[in-house]
């Protein structure tokens, strides 16, 4: 079983803590935005107070007034500016907002009398009336905790509602988690509320009980086709070489006898095939390596009749070294059907087995076929006796336990391979 996973309540819960983060974010520049402006026009305001009635000044006596507010100086010109402020103005010229030197901070505001007279400038040095400024460590500090304390409430909100949101889906999956072909669970969709999720139970529930039916017609298969097949081949066999051994028996007698016997083997062998892959979630992947060369010299024999009365030499360079980590009759079955395959449609030439590269290959001078369709069951070649199934059994069996088994060839020659250690 995996180990169980919560991404789906992790997700919702980042998504709640993110959200609060950037909401608190935004609140907080809406606050810092509010607090600046706030205090700039206040500002404004009093230069603009101050310039109205310097205006006022200029029009009854013809010169500025000293301003009402000590912190406000008036100047005819921006030559008379503070160094800080006017070095500054000289190079941007269009701002009325200028930070100074040594905590200075200046607002202008031009005063344009009637006429065509030179306008003035009024200059409010507003350090020690700024209120945000000196308690900006402040503001932020407690906007810092605001939004750790906003994040902090949306990480537990997101964390019960997406609990008692994805509580169903993970009980379900969990359930599906844990199901083996052995091991169905029967009658859980009542438990599960009838929205997405139970449908969803409910959509497991009936597809379980589908394997489980499927699975169990599948061994009664096996449980029968084992009685019913087998023992009837038996018999044949048992007749067949008792009657082999009658003197009397006749050549073309003896012959149709030999294709008798020779298609009983075949069909055994087919059978005992079936069987061993219907059953094959008995068979453990974890099997003890096993040395290839005696079972395929025992493969080579058996398929040697196949072999009767063509010109076809047959060649074995395997190492007694190399291993295959699979059951027995999983390596007997995958040899038989790709030797086999190899003797029934070489006509002439050669079959040569051998190791090269780390795989074993079985080569044969016979015209290869489409591989993709050599492959589908009841296909069959040019020669073949059977009934097209070895190379599908075969495709079967290799991905069953992860054998990279590679068809490959041209019109003058077929190669079959698959990794050994």
């Amino acid at each position: 079983m995996t180990a169980r996973v919560h991404r789906l309540r992790n997700r919702l819960m980042l998504v709640f803590a993110v959200f609060a983060l950037a909401v608190a974010s935004l609140f907080g520049l809406y606050v810092a935005v509010f607090v600046y402006s706030v205090e700039d026009r206040f500002f404004d305001a009093m230069l603009e107070q101050e310039a109205q009635q310097q205006l006022d000044q200029r029009a009854d006596r013809g010169t500025w007034s000293p301003p009402r507010n000590a912190f406000m100086t008036i100047h005819d010109s921006p030559a008379t500016f503070p160094s800080d402020l006017k070095a500054t103005f000289d190079a941007e010229p269009w701002r009325r907002e200028i930070a100074g030197t040594q905590g200075r901070h200046y607002h202008l505001r031009p005063v344009q009398p009637e006429g065509a007279a030179t306008p003035g400038w009024l200059v409010a040095e507003v350090s020690q009336q700024l209120v945000v400024r000196p308690m900006r460590s402040q503001i932020l500090a407690l906007l810092a905790w605001s939004g750790l304390a906003v994040v902090m409430v949306a990480v537990l909100a997101g964390a019960w509602l997406a609990r008692r949101t994805t509580r169903p889906l993970s009980r379900l999956a969990a359930l599906v988690d844990e199901m083996a072909p052995d091991r169905l669970p029967v009658g859980f969709a009542g438990d599960f509320p009838d929205d997405e999720v139970g449908v969803l139970a409910r959509g497991v529930e009936d597809l379980s009980g589908r394997v489980r039916a499927f699975i169990a017609r599948e061994h009664a298969f096996t449980r029968d086709a084992s009685h019913e097949l087998r023992t009837p081949l038996a018999v044949i066999r048992s007749a067949t070489e008792q009657l082999a051994s009658e003197p009397g028996l006749s050549e073309r007698g003896r012959q149709q006898l030999e294709h008798v016997q020779h298609s009983a083997r075949q069909l055994e062998q087919t059978v005992i095939t079936l069987l061993t892959l219907a059953r094959e979630e008995n068979v453990d992947q974890e099997a003890t390596p096993q040395p290839v060369l005696p079972m395929l010299e025992q493969v080579v024999v058996e398929q040697a009749s196949q072999l009767e009365g063509k010109p076809v030499q047959v060649r074995v360079d395997v190492p007694a070294s190399a291993h295959l980590a699979v059951p027995g009759p999983v390596l007997h079955m995958l040899l038989a059907n790709l030797i086999g395959n190899a003797f029934a449609h070489t006509r002439a030439g050669e079959v040569y087995i051998d190791v090269a590269a780390g795989r074993l290959r079985v080569r044969n001078t016979a015209p290869a076929g489409d591989p993709e369709a050599i492959m589908r069951p009841f296909t069959k070649g040019e020669g073949s006796a059977g009934f097209g199934l070895g190379l599908a059994i075969v495709q079967r069996l290799c991905d069953r336990f992860s054998i990279d088994l590679r068809i490959e060839g041209t019109e003058h020659a077929t190669e079959a391979s698959f990794s050994v250690q």
